[in-house]
């Protein structure tokens, strides 16, 4: 199994709808996908809410490897669909009171018996580097970090990939697909001028697609359903720059 985080220590930047839809497209591959809502403010939970496998994100942190397999175990018994939501639950808050480290080892033991089931593992994570987040990264093989072109969103990447840098410290395994710029708006000189100053300064972490401004995609977050089932013609831009996205996603993880 892969697992792959979104992560950026900026809110609003996209990473719910990054993990929502990577999970949509890669589950319309073929793949058995499981997805872990660890941001308490639950909006994967609410998109993917139909997937829900039963188990919540706190308990990936309590439960031990027998009784997290025998719990999916059940799950795959009582119709199992390929795409399965770990979501959040109030308990989450409490994570912060654990040891980093021994939160860290739950969790990547608990990703352990997930890929006894499931292809991929898609990990969507607070705006804060917090007990969550650090978890995730340290369980984490690859991670990305959409990003809107905006002052403080820069800031929040450059925290980023110093994070991502020490962290790889303890998770060599860890891997850095780039960031992926998000709600750009091209009428915006700002905008333009911010990804510029990105390619300059991080040439090599700059993945090739954008995603524009599209209200089609907030449309079909509420909607539960990925961008490409949004019947209106202006939902075709947005679906083509999406799949692009995902396809390159899939092919940096090498999941074939």
């Amino acid at each position: 199994m892969k697992t792959l985080a979104t992560a950026i220590q900026k809110g609003g930047q996209g990473k719910t709808f990054v993990t929502c839809h990577l999970a949509f497209d890669f589950y319309e591959r073929g793949l058995r996908v499981v997805v872990i809502d660890l941001d308490i403010q639950g909006n994967a939970s609410f998109t993917l809410q139909e997937h829900q496998c039963g188990l919540t994100s706190s308990e990936l942190f309590t439960l031990k490897a027998p009784s997290l397999r025998r719990r999916l175990q059940e799950h795959q018994e009582n119709g199992f669909s390929g795409l399965s939501l770990v979501n959040v639950d109030p308990s989450l808050a409490n994570l912060e009171k654990m040891k980093l480290s021994d939160a860290a080892r739950s969790l990547q033991s608990s990703v352990s018996v997930l890929g006894e089931f499931f292809d991929v593992c898609l990990i969507d994570t607070p705006p804060s580097l917090g007990v969550p987040m650090t978890s995730a990264l340290l369980a984490a093989d690859y991670t990305l970090s959409p990003i809107q072109l905006e002052a403080y969103s820069l800031q929040g990447m450059k925290q980023m990939v110093s994070i991502i840098g020490n962290l790889r410290q303890q998770n060599p395994a860890l891997s850095f697909l780039g960031m992926v710029p998000n709600m750009v708006d091209a009428r915006k000189p700002r905008h333009l001028s911010n990804l510029l100053w990105l390619k300059k300064t991080y040439p090599q972490l700059i993945m090739p697609v954008s995603i524009g401004l599209r209200d089609s995609i907030a449309e079909a977050l509420g909607q539960k359903i990925p961008v490409w089932k949004v019947r209106k013609t202006a939902a075709r831009k947005a679906s083509q720059e999406v799949r692009s996205m995902a396809d390159l996603v899939y092919k940096m993880m090498e999941i074939e």
